[in-house]
């Protein structure tokens, strides 16, 4: 099942690192959806997106990637296995010809996609407060 000389607790951390990692990439792009849910996760997702852009924008390497590097280092392996989270999220955050053009299309993409959220949420928000019944 594993390699000999692999220790599992550290691979399942650093599979657990790539799935939050993930999860957050996910939250940056489409969390204000969120907020039509619960309006206080504006708190969190302004900040995640302030983050997000300006990691694409300026090229910097994300803290979870070296988190989930040292962890696979750990687990004593040198190159990522072929397992779920491997296959099928790696190849997402980590795209094989991604150049800094795609990274600022990326960036590009993600403050246009919450600038649509946001517009939308600002829009309902208005509606209610000039009615709050709903009736008009």
């Amino acid at each position: 099942m594993f390699p000999a000389g692999v220790a599992l607790p550290y691979l399942l951390l650093s599979d657990l690192v790539v799935v939050i990692h993930f999860a957050f990439v996910i939250f940056v792009v489409a969390g204000g959806l969120l907020l039509w849910l619960r309006w206080w996760l504006v708190f969190l997702h302004l900040p995640a997106i302030v983050w997000g852009t300006l990691v694409e924008f300026t090229h910097w390497i994300c803290p979870l990637t070296y988190l989930e590097d040292a962890l696979r280092e750990r687990a004593g392996l040198a190159a990522y296995r072929s397992d779920f989270v491997t296959h099928y999220l790696m190849p997402i955050l980590y795209p094989a010809h991604l150049t800094a053009h795609i990274q600022l299309a990326l960036g590009s993409l993600v403050i246009a996609i919450n600038i649509v959220i946001y517009t939308a949420l600002l829009r309902r928000w208005r509606q209610i407060r000039r009615d709050p019944t709903g009736t008009r």
